[in-house]
């Protein structure tokens, strides 16, 4: 049985810092992604949101607010809350209720507001808390982790920070054509490692930023899409939200130290390569069969780790691929043609559904300028704190 369901609309709000309440984005990704599907809200009738943590209880209660932001329409709700997987696991709310015959037409919304530097843990004092602990026992941000994970391909496969460097490069010029990236600016190998040391081997310009925005995506069962004229529209074929599985070998922010691997050994899979497997198997579509990806590059080192989780290569030759040009506009198998998180930031419970509406937009071959040729399957890759996978295969 296919478990496929349709994108009818995807929709967003530009990133960047604005200083407005994240339900005006949400609003304005949801409006433009029922324009885009030719959908009257009344007709929506599961709304799921995105939860965002840091906008009070209007966030904490996201389905709600956008539901009432955009007028009571009777619609159930939803609320998913994943970390930066959190847009992945309210797609999969949405596809679930859809294939259950619950739900005909579903309106997924993220939005958030993010504070100035780094992501932090709310205030409090909580000792069962990995994700406050890290902060109060070691002082570790994100950007402390992203530089582990770094110098580890440094050491593993000799990657180099001008590999690093090219990666922003690469999606610099990508993020031009993107009328929704916050950051429209070519970038030179030069200027990234120019740019002040944060956590050595990674420069400023190696991390991505936060940032407010929204994005927005409009899921219909295939029977209504057919019954209402979406003829051959992108479908939805897989959403991986896997967990990681004892013993996990490589250490996964926020934990400060892996599991012993002394009694069972490696595990076949890291978590990180266990996320895209599932898609892929619930797809029954293999990685040399994926046109387009858009992965998650909080750092541009972790954009290398993510095409060899993703089986878009061997271990260790991602650098081999970035190279050659393969990731690239043009090239075999691009990557982050929406200029990923280097030119639009996080802005956590939208960043995975903002993946899936570039890569309908690919799929549909209306992104201008950054359009990939041809392409018909495209996969998404991200994580979330805590556990929490995310990885949607998309086909036409």
């Amino acid at each position: 049985m296919s478990n496929a369901i349709a994108v009818a609309g995807a929709g967003m709000h530009p990133w960047g810092k604005w200083g407005r309440n994240f339900v005006e984005y949400g609003v304005h990704a949801a409006r433009a992604a029922l324009a885009d599907a030719g959908i009257a809200w009344s007709d929506v009738d599961l709304v799921v949101g995105g939860e965002t943590v840091r906008n009070g209880y209007a966030g904490y209660v996201a389905g709600s607010t956008f539901a009432q932001a955009l007028g009571w329409n009777g619609a159930r709700i939803a609320t998913s809350y994943a970390a930066c997987a959190t847009g992945a696991q309210a797609i999969d709310t949405a596809r679930a209720r859809i294939l259950a015959g619950m739900s005909e037409v579903a309106l997924v919304v993220g939005a958030d507001t993010t504070p100035k530097g780094f992501l932090a843990p709310n205030a409090g004092e909580r000792w069962n808390d990995p994700d406050w602990l890290r902060f109060r026992l070691l002082g570790m941000t994100n950007p402390a982790y992203f530089a582990l994970y770094a110098r580890r391909r440094m050491d593993l496969y000799g990657a180099t920070s001008e590999d690093f460097a090219q990666v922003k490069v690469k999606n610099s010029r990508h993020g031009l054509e993107n009328p929704n990236a916050r950051y429209r600016k070519e970038v030179a190998v030069a200027d990234v490692l120019g740019s002040a040391v944060v956590s050595d081997p990674l420069h400023l310009l190696d991390i991505c930023a936060t940032s407010d925005g929204a994005a927005a995506v409009v899921l219909t069962s295939l029977d209504y899409a057919r019954r209402h004229g979406l003829a051959d529209p992108v479908r939805v074929e897989a959403v991986s939200t896997v967990t990681p599985t004892f013993p996990n070998a490589v250490i996964d922010m926020p934990l400060l130290a892996t599991d012993c691997t002394g009694a069972s050994g490696e595990p076949e899979h890291t978590f990180k390569e266990s996320i895209a497997l599932a898609a892929y198997e619930e797809a029954g579509i293999a990685p040399s069969d994926v046109d387009v990806a858009e992965v998650y590059d909080l750092s541009t080192a972790l954009e290398l780790d993510w095409i060899e989780d993703l089986g878009l290569c061997k271990r260790g030759e991602a650098e081999v691929l970035l190279r050659a040009g393969d990731t690239t506009l043009g090239g075999r198998i691009p990557v982050n043609p929406s200029g990923g998180l280097a030119c639009f930031g996080e802005a956590v419970p939208a960043q995975a559904i903002a993946q899936v509406c570039e890569l309908t937009w690919q799929l549909r071959g209306q992104a201008g300028g950054r359009q990939v040729e041809g392409a018909r399957v495209g996969i998404t890759a991200n994580q979330g704190l805590f556990g929490h996978g995310s990885a949607v295969l998309l086909a036409r």
